[in-house]
């Protein structure tokens, strides 16, 4: 069972104290919930302490969290493509990062925790964010750099707060060693993390859906074809689809020996998404529709209906 962090975001030495490292047995449950307790207190601290950073920055002050020499780079997030979101199928995409650390830090410790994240708003107080639902794996490549390979989990009804999550987020990089504290009971002054803001960015779309029918099915040559059908897009206010108005989308033919699609007119959808267009009937073939897409909703085009010309 996946467990969302609920808890709210503290300050100074206290946030990183109230830390708990989950148990073996729940360490996959729990994976969320501690990555981002230890990300909002780690931010709250640097943030509290030093205002918001654009780059790698930890701690090195009596009674709180220790210098931790360790930073992130070549961020990548869904292979640089934006990420898609619906309304219920939880959207999984990779992360690919590097971790430069000092040959003392054992970032491979049963007691290290390090991951990335994306968030919306301002680092010190996002409104929004998206953590992996698994710990990321490392690989060491010299005793001082490692190669990382996690991702980010996007669960709708439980992430999106709204249509405002389509746009552009921000990535974070994090760590924090217990240096064999006890993560119940930790002297905090001997825990050390790093926290690093501007790794890179993601944008989030709106999942579109695009639907296509091709009538009357078969037809004369010469008659009339009529095609219909519906753009639509994930709302991420009520996790519902609804029609995407006044869009311009390409009503497109392939021949039935053919193999690529060649765009007959440019048409746009209603006020409720609809599409409808006449054509007339020459050949065997496919009819589609096909939306370019926006900022905030990906392109699309919908299955070719095939319409048997007599």
């Amino acid at each position: 069972m996946r467990i969302r962090a609920t808890v709210a975001a503290v300050t100074g030495a206290l946030a990183l104290s109230a830390l708990v490292i989950p148990s073996a047995a729940q360490a996959d449950d729990t994976h969320r919930s501690t990555v981002s307790d230890v990300a909002r207190a780690a931010r709250s601290t640097t943030v509290g302490d030093f205002g918001a950073k654009s780059g790698a920055r930890s701690l090195a002050v009596e009674s709180t969290p220790g210098q931790l020499d360790l930073t992130f780079s070549k961020f990548t997030v869904n292979g640089g493509k934006p990420i898609a979101v619906g309304t219920t199928a939880t959207k999984t995409v990779p992360t690919t990062f590097t971790v430069t650390h000092a040959a003392d830090v054992n970032i491979f410790a049963s007691d290290f925790e390090l991951d990335v994240s994306l968030y919306r708003g301002s680092f010190s107080d996002p409104t929004n964010e998206f953590y992996g639902d698994a710990a990321p794996t490392c690989k060491a490549v010299s005793s001082t750099v490692a190669t990382c390979k996690g991702q980010i989990a996007v669960w709708p009804q439980v992430d999106l707060i709204g249509n405002a999550d389509a746009t552009t987020w921000k990535a974070m990089g994090f760590a924090v060693d217990y240096n064999g504290q006890d993560p119940r009971s930790p002297d905090v002054s001997k825990i050390g993390f790093a926290l690093q803001d501007g790794l890179g960015t993601a944008r989030v779309q709106r999942l579109s859906k695009l639907t296509v029918d091709a009538a009357p099915e078969p037809v004369k040559k010469g008659g009339t074809i009529t095609v219909t059908g519906k753009l639509s897009r994930a709302n991420f206010d009520d996790l519902k689809y609804h029609g995407y108005a006044t869009q311009p989308v390409k009503l497109q033919f392939r021949k039935k020996t053919g193999s690529t699609y060649t765009t007959i007119k440019t048409i746009k959808s209603s006020s409720t998404g609809t599409l409808k267009t006449t054509v007339k009937a020459t050949v065997d073939g496919y009819w589609r529709y096909s939306f370019a897409g926006t900022s905030t909703t990906p392109a699309v085009s919908a299955a070719g209906d095939f319409v048997d010309v007599k």
